[in-house]
């Protein structure tokens, strides 16, 4: 496994590693006026040629309304798909992908998914168990000798579980960038996942394993380490063939290169500086570098949900979430984290399941109903280090999220 110092995870905690995987302080409030939105484009259409919605429901309207919203807050590009029971998708961008031009959004443009990949990593981890291999109760220490050890922490202590569920008190410890000076002189910087490992070794554990919750990108990466163990092949090979392969994923991949597949839009940075920096091109650590379009992250997520990947008592513990941390609930109220798998309520009753993803340069929002047959995924170019930017655009885009899942009707929009 290869990695990079430019990035920090959700994907990821608010202060230091919950969106993005670059190291955050305390940031200062960016002007949503630095980008230039007189000239962005927009582009709203139905997939596959299909005519708009005119039914009474979130229709697509009711999209291209919610992205135009997100995009100005200061966002330099955004893309949505709502994929229906029908097989219908409503799909809409708005902004541009290229900043200071008026270049369109890409409506299936590649993105980088972020910490979204760690509910491919737990799907791979429950297929295992499924076939007899893995024991949720497993110690790291049974499957890694030896790798989790010193300054308090016990790979004796924990086990597979606690890893999905980031109740295991591993702290995380990622490379990272807080300027653009360290981006530029850091993105294409790599690290194993024995050396990321380490660096979490250097910290005493937050907790007992088990006794509290916060977000643990370092445990994903020992999840990696533990399914090349008991396959005896690289991780990336099982999600590509356990997954991506079965479910028709094919624009879901991991880059050999810092650069993305054509179409994308560019994903900006603002930094605390003020200074809004592209950093699409850049090497990103473990799961996170997964890059997907909306398409196939929604596929995922309907696969996973209607049973297409695990069996019915694998997937019920999957939904079996705890509370999260104080600092996640700012971003997810009322969310619970299951094993790779988050629940958030719904505003029209029930939840819903997602894992959304932040990496520098592109946040992604998505939901799935519980059968997964209402799915939607929204694609954002630009982050932010103040965390008030960072609270505006993720209440927004769960808003969306929200609407589309409920099928709210566009009354909401005053209508």
């Amino acid at each position: 496994m290869t990695s990079t110092t430019s990035a920090s995870a959700p994907q990821h905690r608010p202060s230091q590693q919950r969106h993005r995987r670059f190291r955050r302080g305390r940031w200062t409030a960016v002007a949503a006026a630095a980008l230039a939105t007189a000239g962005m484009a927009m582009a709203v259409q139905p997939s596959d040629g299909a005519v708009a919605t005119t039914a009474p429901g979130y229709r697509q309207d009711d999209l291209r309304l919610d992205t135009t919203a997100l995009q100005a807050l200061g966002i330099t590009g955004v893309q949505a798909r709502v994929t229906t029971a029908s097989g219908r998708d409503l799909v809409a961008t708005a902004g541009v992908a290229v900043a200071g031009t008026t270049r369109p959004v890409p409506r299936d443009g590649y993105f980088r998914i972020a910490s979204t990949g760690k509910a491919l990593m737990a799907t791979v981890i429950l297929q295992l168990v499924d076939e007899g291999k893995l024991s949720l109760d497993d110690t790291v220490h049974r499957r890694l000798p030896g790798v989790i050890d010193g300054n308090g922490n016990d790979g004796r202590q924990i086990t597979v579980r606690h890893l999905l569920q980031n109740t295991s008190g591993l702290h995380d410890d990622l490379p990272g960038f807080d300027t653009p000076q360290q981006y530029y002189q850091h993105r294409y910087d790599t690290y194993t996942a024995e050396q990321i490992v380490a660096r979490a070794m250097k910290h005493h554990p937050d907790f007992r394993p088990g006794t509290g919750w916060g977000y643990s990108n370092t445990g994903y990466v020992v999840l990696g380490m533990i399914v090349d163990k008991v396959t005896g092949r690289p991780w990336q090979e099982e999600v590509e063939n356990r997954i991506l392969k079965p479910l028709g994923m094919n624009h879901t991949y991991l880059p050999a290169t810092p650069t993305l597949r054509r179409p994308h839009a560019d994903g900006y940075q603002v930094f605390t500086s003020g200074e809004r920096i592209d950093v699409t091109e850049q090497l990103v650590p473990d799961l996170g570098g997964y890059v997907s379009t909306t398409a196939d992250v929604n596929r995922f997520f309907h696969g996973l949900l209607g049973g297409d990947l695990l069996s019915a008592a694998r997937t019920a513990e999957m939904k079996d979430a705890v509370p999260v941390d104080k600092q996640i609930e700012a971003f997810w109220p009322g969310g619970r984290y299951g094993l790779g798998l988050v629940s958030r309520p719904l505003s029209c009753g029930g939840t819903y399941w997602s894992h959304e993803g932040g990496e520098a340069g592109y946040i992604t929002l998505n939901g799935a109903t519980d059968d997964g047959g209402r799915t939607v995924t929204v694609s954002m170019s630009t982050s932010f280090n103040d965390l008030d930017g960072m609270l505006r655009q993720h209440r927004a885009a769960s808003a969306l999220v929200d609407r589309a899942l409920c099928d709210t009707s566009g009354s909401r929009h005053g209508k």
